[in-house]
């Protein structure tokens, strides 16, 4: 849509009626709202923030579409943009913030922001927050009356936007690390790396909304054992969880598996069969590496996306399920959809609570706790005393690259307790292949480093 012609096009905003209409989730509808600005009036970012409904004083940023930079520099400049229609009660037109008057205390520095519209989020009279466009660059410079088709979309928005205990949930004070840390180390999830923490955070926030869930990390990160932290601390936690490798499974099978068929389908199929989606019916389908789903049943998956509902092979009727998906892919999705080997309406169906899974490259303070319990489990496992490691092999194993994360260091150690003798409790480069004691020559040990080559909280947590 051209908003720069002189007649406004209302059709899209019927249409995003449309679509709000059909929405029961509270993320979504976000996500939504925000997207359909974005397309709509060709900005660059959207923001929707809220006033947090207990209090009436703090604000917070629920949902972002498009990308800001670095965002520690924007988050000032943020609020205060976001201050301005909230204390006015009025859209906000700049074609330059920076050079605005009104926002000359604002200490922008080279935040990536040129031109902005906003308008206040009221219901009933009440305010509940803000609608910001924003767009950095120079050809990106909303028309003056583009503010005043934003405050139209606002309007007929903000009844969708007013449910006060989902805007709570976004006020919820967070977990305490130290409990969050035991509760998701009952899960599965070790570690106490900043990276980690902030994906447990995520990962809670995650389990508490019931909205779709797109994984993204490398190879080998613990995608699966997100996922069922996700559904275990979920609303759904005592229904099915069903989890499908997509590039396991034959392209030709994928499709049954998936939808089931009924007797007669095909060759072979002497009797009625669900299939995976019903199977996990009310539950959690975790679908790993999504992007090796053929393009042909991505095509079948968005209308289950769509619709909510099934059709087996070979049968006439559809069957409606209420499943919660969540995908994960260790390829970047942006460059499939740009070979066309991805449908770019089913990222953005999947792309509604995205979360990112670090490498252990950037979890290098974790290696040691995840080595540590590895060694408990496979020890247990093989039934042999080891119950720890020598200073050479633990500082190989912090300084090592592991291009399989997690999956192959937990290989390493179990390769290591296979080859220690059953008498040993502490393994030591005696029992390395020559292939891994040639690394082991090449890999400094901490003790060769001078203290002063790292910082002090990083030589604080070695000691």
């Amino acid at each position: 849509m051209q908003m720069k012609s002189d007649t406004p096009n209302w059709e899209p905003l019927i249409d995003l009626a449309t679509i709000l209409s059909q929405q029961n989730d509270f993320q979504e509808i976000l996500r939504v709202v925000a997207k359909q600005a974005v397309s709509l009036l060709q900005a660059e970012t959207a923001l929707i923030l809220m006033i947090n409904p207990r209090t009436q004083e703090t604000v917070k940023t629920v949902i972002r579409e498009g990308r800001t930079g670095d965002e520690r520099k924007f988050k000032t400049a943020q609020n205060q943009i976001s201050g301005w229609p909230m204390q006015h009660q009025q859209p906000l037109w700049s074609a330059d913030v920076k050079q605005d008057a009104r926002f000359s205390g604002v200490a922008f520095g080279d935040v990536p922001v040129k031109s902005v519209i906003g308008v206040p989020l009221r219901i009933e009279g009440a305010l509940i927050g803000t609608l910001i466009l924003l767009n950095k660059s120079h050809d990106g410079v909303f028309a003056e009356d583009e503010a005043a088709y934003l405050e139209k979309l606002a309007v007929l928005a903000t009844p969708y936007l007013r449910n006060v205990q989902k805007i709570a949930e976004y006020f919820n004070p967070p977990m305490p690390e130290a409990a969050l840390l035991a509760k998701y180390e009952r899960a599965g999830l070790i570690g106490k790396s900043p990276k980690f923490l902030e994906m447990l955070q995520a990962i809670e926030a995650a389990a508490r909304c019931d909205v779709r869930v797109l994984l993204e990390g490398q190879t080998g990160t613990g995608k699966e054992l997100v996922a069922r932290a996700i559904h275990q601390f979920s609303s759904r936690s005592h229904q099915p969880f069903i989890a499908i490798d997509c590039g396991a499974i034959p392209a030709n099978l994928l499709e049954s598996e998936l939808f089931g068929h009924v007797k007669g389908a095909f060759t072979g199929a002497t009797h009625d069969r669900k299939g995976l989606l019903e199977e996990a019916n009310h539950g959690t389908l975790f679908m790993d590496e999504i992007a090796n789903l053929p393009i042909e049943m991505q095509a079948k998956f968005m209308r289950v996306l769509q619709e909510s509902e099934v059709r087996p092979l070979g049968s006439n009727q559809t069957r409606r399920i209420d499943v919660r998906f969540i995908t994960a892919s260790s390829q970047f999705l942006h460059k499939l959809i740009e070979q066309g080997r991805f449908r770019e309406d089913l990222f953005y169906r999947l792309h509604v609570y995205p979360i990112s899974l670090p490498s252990l490259h950037e979890r290098q303070l974790d290696i040691p706790l995840l080595a540590e319990h590895f060694l408990r489990k496979f020890s247990r496992q093989q039934q042999k005393p080891a119950e720890s490691f020598h200073a050479a092999i633990l500082d190989y194993t912090k300084h090592r690259i592991w291009e399989g994360n997690i999956r192959q260091l937990e290989n390493f150690i179990e390769r290591l307790v296979t080859l220690a003798p059953p008498e040993m409790k502490i393994l030591d480069a005696a029992i390395l292949p020559p292939d891994i004691k040639k690394e082991l020559q090449h890999t400094p040990s901490a003790t060769e480093k001078s203290p002063h080559d790292k910082a002090l909280p990083d030589r604080v947590a070695e000691l």
